[in-house]
C-alpha cells in the first residue's frame, strides 16, 4: 500500500498525463483540422464560380456561348483565363456595348467582387493567365531606363514611344496608356487584349513588365517634364514646328490672297 500512494503521489506522474493529451489533441487536430479547411476553401470556391456563372449567363452568354465556347459574335473563352476577365470587365470593354473592329473602354458596370466571381467561372473553363497579385506589377525597384528600351523595341510601333496611343488599320487603334492602371497594363500584356499580342513571362519577363510599367508612370506622371509643346503625341519640337510651318504659312499665304483680292477690287470700283 506505500508503494502504491507513493505513485500516486510523485509530481511525474501528472506531467506525463498532460503531455499525452497534448499531444492527443494535437494529432486529432493535425488529422481533422486541414481536411475541414480544405474543404471549407473548396466550398467557398464553388460558391463564388456558381456566382460567377450566374453573372455570366446574364451579361456574357449572349455573344460567347452558353459555356464559353464562343460564337459568331464572340471568341472562345476557353482557356482565355482569369487575368483577361479582369482587364476586360475591370476595363469596361465587356460587356461590349455594340460589335465593332475596335471596343472601346467606358465606365465600368461590375463591382470587383463581381468581376473575381466571373474571372474564377472563366478559369474553371480552362488554365490561362491568373490576375497578378500587387507585388507582381507594383513599379517599385524597378528599371526605367531598361523599361524604356523595352517599351521602344516591343510597344512603341502602335502606341508611340510614351504611350500616347496610334491609329492601326481599318478602324483599329492602339489606345493611350494615359491613367491605365498598373494592374492592368500588367494584365495586357500578359493576355494580348483585341489587336494586341501577349507577352508571356517567356517572351517578357515578370521584371521587364515591372520596368514598363514604371517607364510608363515616368513618361505620363505630373512630374514630368514636357519638352514637346502642344505634344502632337510627345513626338517633339521638330514636328510640331513642321506642322506650325505649314498650316501657319498656309494660313498666312491664305490672307495675303483675300488681302490682295480685296484691294484689287478696291481699286477697281
Amino acid at each position: 500500500m506505500k508503494k502504491l500512494s507513493a505513485r500516486r503521489r510523485h509530481p511525474l506522474a501528472a506531467l506525463v498525463v498532460l503531455l499525452l493529451a497534448l499531444a492527443c489533441t494535437g494529432g486529432l487536430y493535425a488529422a481533422f483540422a486541414p481536411a475541414s479547411k480544405a474543404q471549407a476553401d473548396e466550398t467557398a470556391q464553388s460558391l463564388t464560380i456558381e456566382e460567377g456563372k450566374k453573372l455570366y449567363t446574364v451579361g456574357c452568354a449572349s455573344c460567347h456561348g452558353t459555356g464559353g465556347q464562343g460564337t459568331s459574335d464572340g471568341p472562345s473563352l476557353v482557356g482565355v483565363g482569369a487575368a483577361a476577365v479582369d482587364f476586360q470587365v475591370g476595363t469596361g470593354r465587356m460587356p461590349a456595348q455594340q460589335p465593332g473592329a475596335q471596343v472601346p473602354d467606358k465606365p465600368n458596370i461590375y463591382s470587383q467582387a463581381q468581376i473575381d466571381q466571373l474571372a474564377a467561372y472563366i478559369a474553371s473553363l480552362g488554365a490561362g493567365p491568373a490576375i497578378p497579385t500587387e507585388e507582381q506589377y507594383s513599379p517599385e525597384g524597378a528599371d526605367i531606363a531598361k523599361g524604356g528600351d523595352l517599351f521602344r523595341t516591343n510597344c512603341a510601333q502602335c502606341h508611340n514611344f510614351t504611350g500616347k496611343g496610334g491609329a492601326l488599320t481599318h478602324g483599329k487603334y492602339a489606345p493611350s496608356l494615359e491613367d491605365v492602371s498598373p494592374r492592368h497594363i500588367y494584365e495586357a500584356m500578359q493576355t494580348g487584349p483585341q489587336n494586341m499580342p501577349s507577352f508571356p513571362d517567356t517572351t517578357l519577363t515578370e521584371q521587364n513588365k515591372k520596368d514598363i510599367i514604371a517607364y510608363l508612370n515616368a513618361v505620363n506622371g505630373e512630374e514630368s517634364a514636357s519638352y514637346g509643346g502642344l505634344e502632337l503625341g510627345g513626338i517633339g519640337p521638330v514636328a510640331e514646328g513642321l506642322f506650325g510651318w505649314i498650316f501657319g504659312l498656309g494660313t498666312l499665304v491664305a490672307v495675303a490672297v483675300w488681302v490682295a483680292a480685296r484691294t484689287a477690287k478696291a481699286k477697281k470700283s
